[in-house]
């Protein structure tokens, strides 16, 4: 599965099975009061990383100017200084934000908005082109739809981006992106635990590729906690956001741990770690998945981009799973 490439949907932009959500490397920052960030990190580290994912063949790297307030985009353009043709950058936009105060304040969907933050993000990143820039904001008034994808499609034309997305749940968004732009991708939650099939079927009717965030249900799917597990208040698992649903009160949802336990299992097949086995999960789920799993360290990056090696899981222990969670 290491030589299977998956394409951005119509962009002919081709990318690793899987890439490597870049939140946590962003660092500590808040939205809207609260913790949203993954706790401290360690910039060199987070550059070995990168460096490391991209020797196991890993190129395609997903961030935000929201993730840390633009720190996450600053170390991506640290870690790509003279590899830039090697890598595929996703990065979004959307959010206002303090950046002294590291804070996310707002969201501002005007294409003039857009414009000021691709080329923050531009910049941050050391780059003069975005393989694919997103739409952050889950719901977006319905009068700046239109107008933001007419700007995206300007940003195209410019060169200074070469494909654009939509980050959300929302499915009548994704369809709005397939019949009514050139959108290439949709961005939203997947994992074992949450999964919307009306979703992959409108991506998969129009081309679309599917990106895959929270793949590993942040964190759960990798085994670490227990029911006794407590995460700080500075985690974003932590900080109470309506939003997560996995942990409460930065405890693990005890329905969920049980949920693993009974498919731990058939996850391990094969030879495969936890969280080798939910990202295979997600490619036996549609050829057009492309999850993207977080990263602090070059262990989570070498774990992650092993998956690649044993592909997806088969019908068989598709149904199995299924039959135990249901």
């Amino acid at each position: 599965m290491g030589t299977m490439k998956r394409t951005l949907g119509n962009s002919g932009i081709e990318v690793s099975p899987m890439g490597l959500g870049c939140w946590a490397i962003g660092g500590p920052f808040l939205l809207f009061g609260k913790p949203d960030g993954w706790g401290d990190i360690d910039d060199a580290e987070s550059i070995r990383s990168i460096h490391a994912a991209v020797d196991l063949g890993v190129n395609f790297f997903d961030t935000a100017d929201a993730y840390g307030t633009g720190h996450s985009e600053e170390v991506l353009g640290k870690a790509f200084k003279g590899i830039r043709d090697k890598v595929v950058i996703a990065t979004k936009g959307g959010f206002v934000y303090d950046t002294e105060k590291k804070e996310l304040t707002g969201e501002d969907t005007s294409p003039a908005h857009f414009r000021k933050a691709l080329e923050a993000s531009l910049k941050r990143l050391g780059t003069d082109y975005i393989d694919l820039y997103q739409v952050h904001n889950w719901i977006v008034p319905e009068e700046n739809v239109e107008p933001i994808f007419n700007e995206f499609d300007r940003f195209v034309a410019e060169g200074k981006i070469r494909a654009y997305g939509w980050s959300t749940g929302e499915v009548q968004n994704a369809r709005y992106l397939a019949e009514q732009t050139s959108g290439s991708s949709v961005q939203h939650p997947a994992n074992i635990f949450s999964y919307d099939p009306d979703m992959d079927a409108v991506c998969e009717e129009n081309g679309l590729a599917i990106i895959d965030n929270g793949p590993l249900a942040m964190g759960l799917l990798s085994g670490k906690f227990t029911k006794e597990s407590q995460l700080p208040r500075d985690d974003v698992r932590g900080a109470n956001h309506d939003w997560v649903g996995y942990f409460k009160d930065g405890k693990p949802l005890p329905e969920m741990i049980q949920k693993l336990d009974a498919i731990k299992e058939i996850l391990q097949s094969d030879g495969r770690s936890l969280v080798q086995g939910a990202l295979a999960w997600l490619w036996a789920k549609s050829p057009r998945n492309i999850p993207i799993p977080g990263f602090k360290n070059i262990a989570q990056v070498e774990e992650n981009a092993k998956a690649m090696a044993y592909g997806p899981l088969t019908q068989k222990q598709m149904d199995q799973i299924d039959g135990l969670l249901h």
